[in-house]
């Protein structure tokens, strides 16, 4: 049972509280205007919120209070018009307005564990690089799931493609990147022209009912690297910071210093955004592949991305576990070579599931949205939870 309030056009609020009682939920208030329900929701009974897309049941003020509060909302749309206005104040789960109440309570509790909003954003959010050797190991699945996760658990989320070799996030997701986000983004800081405003206009929405995430896409053809400065990334990464809880940042795979094979020091280096990405990082995640050729290829570039870490929250996690490709117990075998051979403890083991991989991108969507009960899946959320996000614990006496 959930303390649901209500602010709708009288003819969907009368449908919607009959259905809200009918299905056991509490109906703390049924308001008129988006003002009224921010009223309410400041009393802290409300934990959801069902409000219509037009201005007069929502605007940024009932916003500001349902993320101060940790209320989960939900805008009923008629058009295209209220589609618009709700995007525009950054309330992404929307549904028709003549959905029924199955669709709503779906959207409204799928997947949603914990609140909307974990207390009032910091002012700094948290960088997580995601970086792996050559060879395809999974970053950018990582990357994506570990994003994915982070927004189903509250939290305002950017995804970035940062890799100036191949960026993929964007056709992995079913996104546009004919104007790269993180490009157009490099650009304006060149200009001192970037903003949280422009960030949200270049930007594209990924939507989700289990939690959306904002995508800064990749350069679509490899020649644009050059966009892509030390500077100009340094200063993306700085503002994606004041605008997200969690920055996520999909990196390529080479950590050569151009400077080293290159008689113009102040030429561009493609290799800057990455080496840029990882310097920035509060977190890094070095994802490898689990078999013979992939594990050969992580212990080798392991060491030169150690020397150049800033950070010492250096996660590593191993993708792919199985038997075919490793032998009997693979686990074990993966955990044995790390320890032996680089001198890493307790990595991150994820389970090959190709089905549920190929169900994601088949369809355009995270691996949360598509098999959220895949192995794969539940290693990764475990991951997110246990080190970048981990919930507080509860505290006060059990009820009987």
């Amino acid at each position: 049972m959930a303390r649901i309030a209500l602010a709708l056009p009288l003819e969907h609020e009368d449908r919607l509280s009959a259905e809200v009682l009918h299905h056991g939920h509490e109906l703390v208030a049924r308001c008129g205007s988006a003002d009224e329900l921010a009223a309410s929701i400041s009393t802290g009974r409300t934990e959801l919120a069902v409000v219509g897309g037009s201005p007069r049941y929502l605007n940024q003020r009932l916003l500001a209070e349902a993320d101060s509060a940790g209320v989960r909302m939900l805008a009923l749309v008629s058009g295209e018009a209220d589609r618009k206005h709700a995007a525009a104040l950054g309330l992404h789960e929307t549904a028709p307005d003549d959905a029924d109440w199955d669709e709503l309570e779906a959207r409204l509790f799928s997947g949603i564990s914990v609140p909307r909003q974990q207390g009032p954003r910091s002012a700094e959010g948290t960088v997580i690089t995601v970086w792996g050797p050559a060879g395809a190991p999974g970053r950018t699945t990582l990357a994506i799931s570990i994003a994915a996760e982070l927004a189903a658990a509250g939290h305002r989320v950017v995804l970035a493609d940062v890799d100036t070799y191949s960026g993929s996030i964007a056709p992995a997701l079913g996104l546009l990147d004919e104007a790269p986000g993180f490009a157009a983004a490099c650009r304006l800081a060149a200009t001192s022209s970037l903003s949280i405003a422009e960030l949200e206009r270049i930007g594209e929405r990924y939507s989700s009912p289990n939690g959306g995430f904002w995508v800064l896409t990749g350069i679509g053809r490899p020649s644009r690297w050059p966009e892509l400065s030390a500077d100009r990334v340094t200063e993306v990464i700085a503002h994606c910071r004041r605008w997200a809880d969690f920055t996520v940042l999909d990196t390529s795979a080479s950590l050569e210093n151009d400077e080293e094979i290159s008689s113009d020091l102040f030429a561009p280096r493609r290799n800057a955004a990455t080496l840029t990405a990882l310097r920035q990082a509060d977190e890094v995640l070095a994802v490898g592949s689990a078999d013979p050729v992939g594990l050969s290829r992580f212990l080798r570039a392991h060491v030169d991305l150690v020397e150049v870490l800033e950070t010492d929250r250096l996660t590593v996690a191993m993708n792919r576990i199985r038997s075919g490709a490793i032998g009997l117990s693979p686990a074990a075998q993966v955990r044995q070579s790390l320890q032996r051979f680089g001198g890493i403890e307790s990595p991150t083991l994820i389970p090959h599931d190709l089905a549920a991989l190929d169900a994601a991108v088949l369809s355009g969507r995270t691996l949360l949205d598509a098999a959220p009960k895949s192995p794969a899946r539940q290693a990764i959320r475990q991951l997110v939870a246990e080190r970048f996000a981990p919930q507080p614990a509860i505290t006060g006496k059990r009820k009987r």
